[in-house]
């Protein structure tokens, strides 16, 4: 961004587009249906893989690295055999359960109304598959 000088303000002007980045999280299945699964409390990789219906484990692997990254939740590793791993939402993740909880609460409450106006749309004339 430029000032009435012309000098530029560093970050100014780059700040919306890094908003991006968080919307990535936001907008990934996967990393919203893993912070809803810890927002319980920490929880085992095993626990998560059972409870996320449909993620890969490699999925939930890569989901988890880069929750961990972004600051989202922390992975403890005790030293027992076999090693116990668990996560667990850090203060920050805690607070993006409480952002996008509304979001999750909508999806579940109107899942039966897409489902049926999917259906309706794929059963008029002329329209191209889904």
């Amino acid at each position: 961004m430029s000032t009435a000088d012309g000098a530029s303000r560093p970050g100014r002007q780059e700040e919306p587009c890094r908003t991006r980045e968080v919307l990535n999280i936001v907008g990934d299945k996967w990393s919203l249906l893993v912070v809803r699964n810890l927002s319980q409390g920490p929880r085992r990789f095993t626990e998560l893989k059972r409870a996320i219906d449909g993620i890969s484990q490699r999925m939930l692997t890569v989901t988890l690295r880069g929750l961990e990254r972004d600051g989202i939740l922390t992975r403890t590793v005790r030293n027992v055999m076999p090693p116990h791993v668990s996560y667990e939402l850090t203060p920050m993740g805690r607070t993006l359960r409480q952002a996008t909880a509304p979001l999750l609460e909508w999806s579940i409450a109107h899942l039966a109304d897409i489902d049926a106006a999917r259906a309706a749309y794929d059963a008029r004339p002329g329209t191209p598959p889904a």
